[in-house]
């Protein structure tokens, strides 16, 4: 794993914001796997300046979202299509119909998670994949568990994950309690992958991944076994 730290989350969000935008000017079909919440939105913005100075050009581009709430409507603001859309996708060429995030109101699961593991392996697999740490070791929905499932699915969340995701809500009696997640099979499918951390409260998790051990009861410690990992993380999550 290759570990880039910088000095704050500017720095962290213009770093990996950089990748992406070799990784679309190397290949400019290339799919995407993007992330939401507020660990990649500086990135997102560092992306559209580079867009609105003529430095990427979206238009080719594809992408596949980690996860999605359920059920949850897209034109929800607290959704991940929602967030996507306005955090980059309305701001910079990219076609809509290449886009993808799980359908939040899928009334078959299973369905649902096969339907999007096929448009992964449709497109090709992922050519780089951007990924959050959660506290506890989760990326994506996959959370701390004695297993953990390959392909994407509907996942329970934790307790301690909706918390942590209640300030985005009124309360947190309103935030769902399930979502559709890519499994980690659907992850690893991605030749590259960045993962992004930023904050002394992920320090614990971040340093539990760079042990090198591996647990599913802290999940991000997989990426250990893929073989094209960048951590980009600031000082505070590296150093707590």
């Amino acid at each position: 794993m290759k570990v880039i730290v910088t000095k704050d989350y500017a720095e962290m969000s213009a770093a990996a914001a950089e990748l992406v935008a070799k990784q679309i000017n190397d290949k400019p079909d290339c799919v995407l796997g993007l992330a939401t919440g507020s660990t990649p939105e500086g990135m997102y913005a560092e992306l559209i300046k580079g867009y609105e100075a003529g430095k990427i050009d979206f238009a080719a581009v594809r992408s596949v979202n980690l996860d999605e709430y359920y059920p949850i409507k897209p034109d929800n603001d607290q959704s991940y299509r929602y967030f996507m859309n306005t955090k980059l996708f309305d701001h910079v060429n990219i076609d809509k119909a290449n886009t993808n995030v799980p359908n939040g109101l899928a009334e078959d699961a299973a369905a649902e998670g096969a339907r999007y593991d096929k448009i992964i392996a449709d497109l090709g697999g992922i050519d780089l994949q951007i990924l959050g740490i959660g506290q506890n070791g989760h990326i994506g929905f996959n959370e701390p568990d004695t297993e953990l499932v390959a392909g994407t699915h509907l996942a329970d969340l934790t307790e301690d994950t909706i918390k942590v995701n209640s300030r985005f809500f009124a309360s947190v009696d309103e935030v769902p309690k399930q979502a559709f997640s890519m499994g980690i099979g659907s992850i690893f499918c991605a030749r590259n992958i960045i993962i992004m951390a930023s904050g002394a409260n992920k320090h614990a998790a971040v340093a539990k991944m760079l042990e090198g051990n591996i647990t599913t009861l802290c999940p991000a410690t997989l990426l250990n076994l893929h073989p094209n990992v960048t951590l980009i993380c600031d000082e505070a999550a590296y150093n707590g």
